[in-house]
């Protein structure tokens, strides 16, 4: 074996090396170029690569062999080794100038993680169980801030939540990446960045990666699950995965997998719906995708870590209230029904991560499931369903804001639900003992590093069996095996034309949208829609819209207008685009709306957002002044809960100083709907038909989150089309006949809010579907094409 320094364009010519090193002459000679055969034929090969913020090297081995990567200001050097005439490169990340085990691409990536655990200390891990807040500005570069947390607390796991543009992506991480490099010594050892993601590939999305034509669109899970085809599940997977592996990401915060047992849940949206075998067999389909590489089930150069969440499922939130806030702290289970939830994760096991949900869970009495009154990441009973009962030996990680309480100093996200009156590093020790590993949203090691000492006192005291250097090291085995196995430590950094060929690349723009368009569901269609009809010199009628917004943590309600479907997309498919007249005040909110003449109209086509509750950080179903409950409705126009279904005692509610539980009913109070202008465009738009005389078709465009009930239009309506996060072009193409519709129902559209108000939270497919004038039941599975009702 042979030691190499990276640095000396004559130290790796001596070893017969083809080597190409750009913008680094300091004349006009050309430098040789890499051989294209060289590699193959036994001898590796390197390339310096420049973003134009950083200069690395890439190394490409012979026969297969990893390909790697370092930086030129690094101290990374490079061993080498004979193999069957054959010469491998490998890095010496540690100076030692051997190659170690965790140094070695050939061996298992598990074994790896063990041996370089086993040499890490408890502050060097302590980093690595951080998991990064969101981190939105690339093109800011490398931060201060951000060199503090990587440097002061080793954190090592960024969560990008910026958009999908290389130019300012590529050049951030390559630049990130080459930071960490220089922190390695001889007494801390080198780990790269593991970047992360939410979602971002959903055409409809309202997210932070709504806008640009950077990265291929997909329908939501939902329109995923709206397909029935798990295949579409796998090729998002396998596609979307080598997209993020162009932006540096290597753990998906995804898929969430919780089932949408309970309709007015603000996350519905995310979902797989609310069947328990469909959401597994998709959950299974992701996964596969996103960690297997170029169709293979093997880890490789596009492979993504999946993070499957909320266990154990954060659907049944009380009357569809999220866990985010404190409005929705509490899954109830009165059907009993923990089992069917859980059976989607146990689908995909293999997952490299789990993250566990806020809530505390109750029982149909309000009864804590497993007897504390905890959320999951605190709970030791529902935790050890997860490691012990199913065996799982991945990595656990903790929701965003999980180990703050709302009363800590500076607290914003804090989301400790019963463990508020803990100090930080008890809840720290509490969280490590339920098997977690990393800690959502926490950029300083502080506290973790308080609770270390803590472990280690309770350890010497006999409370605990275990002493802080062991269970630390356990949890950094689990997660170094989430970087080995995605390739970091041999290539972390970016080509950037590498990059921008991966990214949008033709076949996965066509795919993604050719799922958007077969995700498209129609539920009516009296003789509009049909194949081969030609649009193109007729005049549309698409209405205008407001949404009033919701207040959230993040700022006040944000007010938006506009048209109800893209007036550009319109244009590409009809002769003309017709509109409200809109008259507004000095604040620019809609005074009125005044629908144009329609008697040369030919089509209304009418796009409905499904009625929107709030989100996640809103805090809905609580009045920020008064306190009053009220509930969140499937419908547009005012909803108040006085039924016989409506609980006039909630199940769940905190515990008072008397003892007694606070009722959180919303018996008697009207729901706050904030998109309610959406039904009155649509009325707006039938009132316009009926006075031009003439018998113009309306089709309503639904682009939904949730189910919704359609008894307030769909008699007015002539056809009817749901989309679950497409783009407004795939909802135009079938509602022209340009595509024929296959998408099914991944979740019942209830009848009315009494069906709502009796189904049980954790139980699926529990209500009265609602039923239409031609006797076709919105439930589950539920889809026409043109010849009629789509069989199973």
């Amino acid at each position: 074996m042979k030691v190499m320094p990276i640095r000396g364009i004559a130290a790796l010519a001596g070893v017969g090396l083809a080597i190409s090193v750009a913008g680094c002459s300091s004349d006009d000679t050309e430098e040789p170029q890499p051989s294209e055969t060289s590699a193959a034929a036994g001898e590796y090969t390197e390339r310096q690569v420049s973003d134009g913020t950083t200069d690395f090297v890439i190394v490409e081995n012979p026969n297969g062999g990893a390909q790697l990567s370092y930086s030129v200001e690094g101290g990374v050097t490079l061993l080498e080794e004979e193999s069957e005439g054959s010469t491998y490169a490998f890095k010496d990340m540690n100076a030692n100038g051997e190659l170690d085990v965790w140094e070695d691409w050939r061996v298992d990536p598990a074994e790896r993680a063990t041996d370089l655990a086993a040499q890490m200390s408890v502050e060097q891990i302590a980093g690595l169980m951080l998991f990064s807040s969101h981190e939105r500005s690339p093109a800011d570069g490398l931060t201060d801030a951000q060199k503090e947390y990587l440097e002061e607390s080793n954190l090592r796991a960024v969560l990008n939540a910026a958009g999908s543009d290389a130019e300012t992506t590529v050049p951030w991480v390559n630049e990130m990446q080459a930071f960490v490099e220089t922190l390695a010594t001889e007494d801390a050892v080198y780990v790269p960045v593991n970047f992360a993601s939410d979602p971002r590939s959903t055409a409809g999305s309202g997210g932070y990666n709504a806008e640009g034509a950077d990265i291929s669109r997909w329908p939501s899970n939902l329109g995923l699950a709206a397909t029935f085809d798990s295949d579409y599940t796998l090729q998002f997977g396998q596609m979307a995965s080598a997209e993020y592996r162009a932006l540096g990401i290597t753990t998906a915060l995804s898929p969430q997998v919780d089932l949408a047992t309970e309709p007015r849940w603000l996350r519905v949206g995310g979902t797989f719906g609310e069947d328990a075998e469909q959401a597994a067999e998709l959950t299974g389909a992701y996964v596969s995708g996103f960690q297997g590489t170029a169709g293979e089930s093997e880890w490789g150069a596009e492979s993504v870590n999946a993070m499957i969440k909320h266990w154990p499922g954060d659907g049944p939130g009380e009357g569809g209230r999220e866990s985010h806030t404190f409005t929705g702290k509490y899954g109830v289970y009165p059907g009993d029904n923990l089992d069917e939830h859980v059976s989607v994760f146990q689908a995909a096991l293999d997952s490299a991560a789990v993250m566990t949900s806020y809530s505390i869970s109750l029982d149909g009495d309000g009864e804590p499931l497993f007897g504390e009154r905890v959320g999951t990441a605190y709970d030791e009973g529902l935790m050890s369903v997860l490691r012990d009962d199913n065996s799982f030996g991945g990595v656990i990680v903790t929701d965003w804001g999980v180990m703050t309480g709302a009363d800590d100093e500076g607290a914003f996200i804090a989301t400790a639900w019963g463990a508020e009156d803990m100090t930080p590093a008890e809840r720290y020790v509490k969280v490590l003992q339920t098997g977690h590993d990393m800690f959502g949203g926490v950029n300083d090691a502080t506290f973790l590093l308080e609770g270390a000492e803590l472990w280690q006192e309770k350890f010497e005291a006999g409370e605990l069996e275990t002493d802080a250097q062991t269970r630390f090291q356990e949890s950094g085995a689990r997660i170094l095996n989430m970087t080995f196995q995605a390739g970091l430590y041999e290539s972390a950094f970016l080509d950037p034309e590498e990059s921008t060929a991966v990214l949008a690349s033709e076949d996965k723009v066509e795919a993604g949208y050719q799922a958007q368009l077969d995700s498209v569901v129609m539920l009516k269609n009296e003789g509009v829609i049909a194949e081969g009809a030609d649009w193109s010199d007729t005049t549309v009628y698409i209405p205008q819209t407001y949404d009033v917004g919701v207040a959230s943590l993040f700022g006040p309600a944000a007010y938006t207008e506009g048209p109800t479907m893209d007036l550009d997309v319109a244009e590409q498919f009809f002769g003309a685009v017709v509109t409200d007249e809109v008259e507004y005040d000095e604040e620019g909110q809609v005074v009125s709306y005044t629908a144009p003449d329609l008697s040369d109209v030919d089509l209304v086509l009418v796009g409905m957002d499904s009625p929107y509750n709030g989100d996640n950080f809103s805090a809905a179903g609580q009045d920020a002044e008064t306190g009053e409950w009220y509930p969140f409705s499937l419908q547009y126009g005012p909803y108040t809960a006085d039924g016989d279904n409506v609980r006039e005692t909630s199940i769940s509610g905190d515990i008072l100083e008397d003892g007694t539980q606070e009722n959180r009913s919303y018996l008697g109070n009207t729901s706050r709907i904030s998109n309610a202008a959406d039904l009155d465009a649509f009325t707006r738009a039938v009132s316009a038909v009926e006075a031009s005389g003439n018998d113009i078709p309306v089709i309503v465009a639904l682009k939904a989150t949730n189910p919704v009930i359609p008894a307030e239009f769909e008699a007015d309506a002539d056809a009817i089309l749901v989309s679950f996060g497409t783009n407004d072009q795939a909802i135009v193409e079938v509602a022209l006949g340009q595509h024929e519709p296959q998408g099914r129902l991944p979740m019942q559209f209830p009848a009315d809010m009494d069906t709502v108000e009796a189904q049980l939270e954790d139980v699926a497919k529990d209500m009265t579907p609602y039923t239409d004038a031609a006797g076709n039941a919105y439930d589950y599975g539920f889809g026409l094409s043109w010849s009629g009702v789509i069989s199973e």
